[in-house]
């Protein structure tokens, strides 16, 4: 069984047993959440579509660990002016486990 959810702006395909990275939610580790924005639901073949969600679907999933993602370096410069900035940035992200989808 697959199902197409969506948290954080973003879509996800998953499956149970899946392990997923999410922008940051606030639960903390060990806790289980809920996802009741199901768009899409594969099961033995049949596709059921949301319009835009299935109507009842939801994938429930357990919080392993709250953390923050690789440093990415933000650079600016302009050309003979003798103008630098430079900042770093590291993304929070949540991740998680799907334990079940139910449809």
């Amino acid at each position: 069984m697959h199902a197409i959810m969506e948290t954080g702006g973003k879509q996800f395909r998953v499956t149970e047993g899946d392990t997923i990275y999410v922008e940051k939610l606030d639960v903390t580790e060990g806790e289980t959440v809920t996802f009741d924005r199901v768009l899409l639901i594969t099961n033995e073949g049949t596709v059921t579509i949301g319009t835009p969600v299935v109507s009842g679907a939801k994938v429930t999933a357990s919080v392993v660990k709250q953390g923050k993602g690789k440093k990415i370096i933000i650079f600016k410069f302009k050309a003979k002016k003798n103008y630098r900035r430079k900042a770093g940035h590291r993304q929070p992200y949540t991740k998680l486990v799907i334990e079940k989808i139910e449809a």
